[in-house]
């Protein structure tokens, strides 16, 4: 078969071919890990050649970064969907804290990728997404008080931050454990605890 023929086929085939391509690769990501991830498999898992995912992506990172900026969209989607019921502002920066924690649970494979890889980077889309969820985050702490100096209210955030990246990363490695005796509730407790004293 022709070059040409080949990749409209691939193109045509599936209908939208890159959408298809990323959801192989999630599944690929999280069966292989990113050590083991393989464009060849998932072209094979999509039913392509196996020059399907470089035409559309160019390379191995491409796909990742396309997988990373879908993961980032998903987080901002958790964290909306968490805190958009919250009229207090506290909580309101909780609940936003505890989507991006929800989201790590939910896709261990694909929090790790984003936020732990070094197979990502150099992509203004990457960048795009990154900072809608992260903006959505500093502009509930900002809501929390809303005079306070722009210093300040940096500070707030990348500690917030830190505090809820760190949990979730202690969940994953199953470090909370021990905790878990009456399933997330008595974590999220001491979620609101340790933000709210960052508030």
């Amino acid at each position: 078969m022709a070059l040409a023929e080949r990749r409209k086929r691939d193109t045509y085939h599936h209908g939208d071919l890159r959408t298809a391509l990323i959801h192989a690769a999630e599944v690929e990501l999280t069966e292989s890990g990113i050590p083991n991830f393989s464009l060849r498999r998932v072209a094979a898992r999509v039913g392509v050649s196996h020059s399907a995912p470089s035409h559309h992506f160019g390379d191995t990172q491409g796909l990742l970064i396309a997988l990373a900026v879908r993961a980032l969209q998903h987080v901002l989607a958790s964290m909306q969907v968490r805190s958009e019921t919250e009229t207090d502002p506290h909580e309101r920066v909780v609940a936003s804290g505890l989507g991006y924690i929800d989201f790590a649970q939910a896709h261990p494979s694909m929090f790790r990728l984003t936020f732990g890889s070094d197979m990502i980077c150099g992509s203004p889309e990457l960048d795009r997404a990154s900072e809608a969820a992260f903006g959505h985050f500093a502009e509930a702490i900002f809501a929390v008080s809303p005079d306070e100096d722009r210093e300040a209210h940096r500070e707030k955030v990348y500690l917030a931050w830190a505090v809820t990246h760190g949990f979730a990363e202690m969940l994953l490695a199953g470090r909370l454990d021990c905790l878990r005796d009456d399933g997330n509730a008595r974590i999220e407790r001491m979620y609101r605890r340790a933000v709210t004293a960052l508030l």
